[in-house]
């Protein structure tokens, strides 16, 4: 098979979809790997590098895109790279398709094969080409949001940890998944007050297992909720419906109640956002305040340290785009039904029940019906 790489070019968006390692890997098993020409400048991978590992270099997208039989990314592609995608080619990248419907769109027109990271499962029920990027978003939400507490950034000027004689920051992480947990995790190192919701009863258990004392756990209901937000200083929203969009947990009411200069962190924006009052920010302008309250909403965070992403996320795909590449997108999903599960889009057609209102849509074809069309 032909596998393809192209430069990521959504803004400030560093990560490479294969790294010099497996690109080695996926030669050595006999496929030929096209590289754009300083797809991981920017993250320290050279040219040199996948070179020597056996890559052919391009310069253009345009020749990745005609030429491959799998596209391998990390980022949705933008309308551009849509335009390109051919049929029947296999597009194997993070797409949150739920809240981007000109995505959709652009995906079923081309005609392609589109395989989603975020919805491919494992035998627990866990996302596993999702949790690596969840880590490291889940742990940047504190950074992110301790930055944005700071006066100079236009927040109240409080200290996550504070100082002896003075309380610390109260941190919320809406959600006790894989991002509320890594997002704990931080608040808790820097010595916050830290409260976590969820609707879960045995997963808030195995959080007051992990943290004892350190943590303090709420079901998620619409009262304790409101009354958190209200006494936070910093909400990180960890909410996660895979594939669909996230479910607003925080409404624009409770956004007018909260202190002026407390801090929003929206880690659900690449799924539409779990605050009523979010919309996507970048890297390069990545906040905006409503009502006194700063919103800090950037669709791809783990882009901002793109290095440890990049091998984070390479660790967890390789096997699944080797298996793509050896086995053909056929057999390759037919043999494994998680990443089955990944099926988006097929042929025109939507493949993740998720992403339709009802299973009756015309523009709904089952994963297991798209195998064996």
């Amino acid at each position: 098979m032909l596998v393809g790489v192209p430069k990521e070019i959504k803004n400030h968006e560093y990560r490479v979809g294969l790294v010099p390692g497996n690109v080695r890997q996926l030669v050595a098993h006999g496929h030929q790997v096209m590289v754009q020409k300083n797809a991981g400048t920017a993250i320290g991978l050279t040219d040199d590098q996948y070179v020597a590992a056996g890559a052919q270099m391009v310069d253009t997208p345009e020749e990745i895109f005609a030429k491959a039989d799998m596209i391998v990314k990390v980022k949705e592609p933008q309308p551009h790279e849509c335009r390109m995608l051919r049929p029947d080619q296999v597009l194997f990248t993070y797409l949150h398709l739920a809240p981007d419907p000109e995505q959709t769109r652009l995906l079923m027109e081309s005609g392609c094969i589109a395989i989603a990271y975020e919805t491919v499962t494992d035998r627990n029920g866990g996302l596993p080409l999702l949790a690596p990027m969840s880590e490291v978003a889940g742990r940047m939400s504190i950074q992110a949001g301790a930055h944005c507490l700071e006066k100079s950034y236009g927040g109240m000027g409080i200290l996550l940890g504070g100082v002896p004689g003075t309380p610390p920051a109260k941190v919320v992480v809406i959600g006790g998944g894989v991002v509320g947990t890594n997002a704990a995790r931080m608040a808790i190192g820097l010595e916050a007050h830290v409260t976590v919701l969820d609707r879960s009863i045995d997963r808030l258990r195995q959080l007051d297992l992990q943290f004892g004392r350190r943590i303090n756990t709420l079901y998620a209901n619409l009262d304790n909720i409101e009354q958190s937000v209200l006494d936070a200083d910093l909400v990180v929203g960890a909410v996660l419906v895979p594939g669909a969009n996230a479910p607003r947990v925080v409404t624009k009411e409770m956004v007018k109640k909260m202190r002026p200069g407390s801090v929003l962190v929206d880690v659900s924006i690449d799924q539409g956002g779990c605050f009523e009052t979010s919309h996507a920010t970048t890297h390069a302008d990545p906040t905006y305040v409503v009502d006194g309250v700063i919103h800090y909403c950037v669709a791809n965070m783990p882009g901002a340290v793109a290095r440890t992403s990049t091998f984070a996320l390479n660790n967890a795909t390789a096997p699944f785009a080797l298996d793509l590449a050896d086995k053909g997108w056929r057999k390759a999903l037919a043999d494994d039904v998680h990443l089955r599960n990944g099926l988006n889009v097929f042929r025109g057609k939507l493949a993740h029940p998720a992403l339709v209102s009802e299973t009756t849509d015309p523009n709904y074809l089952p994963a297991e019906k798209a195998i064996a069309a």
